[in-house]
């Protein structure tokens, strides 16, 4: 086994997922200043019907014109059969934007139509696609839309509307939705993908957001989908290695390290056995953090 050592990837942090409407100047403006991985202007749900395509021409003035460092820039569109849909995918592929993000994706039919889409419009080959799973069939199709394309590099739990299709209640535990969190989940570690949680609407209760960050990174979630910008440092934080975390993962470092030194492969760390595994997880953990540092300083 290799020396445990702070490896070079290009893992990108996604703890904190903000989306902000296409037709509000100020929020994109704002948006330079805001310590979010992630930035999703939206084109969707966020922007009336009369209001659509001035927030399409305002988002992509935003992206060319730039300022928001390292962050990833992410475009809501419209989603398909709607009469916005081509020239937003067309729009967004022009751009410099990282990702499209796809609304109530059903199925891998819905991912091919958008890349055909895309590189008619001659996209740049790294220009993504994240995929918003939001109804029962998009979950029972998980699997599918994860592999459906080598753009595809992001599933985002939809849960309202999720819930809405479930004939579902809204409930603090999200009880009706675990099962439906779960194969989201594993679909896109199966394939290799990241795996956002849906957002919290009660922005008057600080506790139930703490809560339900905590649950989400619980399930194996890389990060939140976010309203307001006053949920950016619990996010930030709780989907963030934590001080406890980082210290266990500098003790496998040293033991492992020792037990090499003794040629052992394994060893104990306050009483528990020590494997691979374990010391990959650490090694995970250390190198995310380096990440993050490095992204908060920029």
């Amino acid at each position: 086994m290799k020396k445990f050592e702070v490896l070079k990837s290009n893992m990108r942090p996604r703890r904190s997922v903000l989306y902000m409407p296409g037709e509000n100047e100020r929020a994109l403006k704002k948006g330079r200043e805001l310590k979010a991985d992630v930035f999703i202007m939206d084109l969707e749900d966020g922007v009336a019907p009369h209001s659509k395509q001035a927030a399409r021409l305002r988002v992509i003035d935003h992206i060319k014109e730039g300022g928001y460092g390292t962050r990833e820039i992410c475009v809501r569109i419209n989603g398909e059969g709607t009469e916005w849909y081509e020239d937003d995918i067309s729009a967004v592929a022009k751009s410099s934007a990282d990702a499209v993000v796809l609304p109530k994706v059903n199925d891998q039919d819905s991912v091919l139509r958008a890349v055909e889409l895309m590189e008619k419009a001659k996209c740049r080959p790294e220009l993504n696609i994240w995929c918003m799973i939001e109804t029962a069939r998009g979950v029972l199709n998980a699997d599918s839309i994860a592999a459906s394309h080598s753009r595809v590099s992001v599933l985002i739990l939809g849960g309202a509307d999720l819930t809405k299709d479930l004939k579902a209640r809204h409930l603090p535990d999200r009880t009706p939705l675990l099962t439906s969190i779960q194969v989201c989940v594993l679909a896109a570690r199966a394939h290799g993908l990241g795996v956002l949680d849906s957002p919290f609407f009660d922005l008057s209760d600080d506790e139930g957001f703490l809560n339900s960050c905590c649950q989400g990174r619980d399930f194996g979630f890389d990060g939140k989908t976010l309203l307001h910008p006053k949920t950016l440092e619990v996010a930030n934080r709780i989907f963030s290695p934590s001080k406890e975390e980082l210290e266990w993962a500098f003790r496998i470092k040293e033991a492992h390290e020792k037990a090499l030194s003794e040629g052992k492969g394994v060893t104990l760390v306050d009483g528990q056995l020590v494997e691979s595994l374990h010391v990959a997880e650490a090694q995970r953990l250390v190198e995310f953090s380096e990440v993050i540092n490095t992204r908060d300083k920029a």
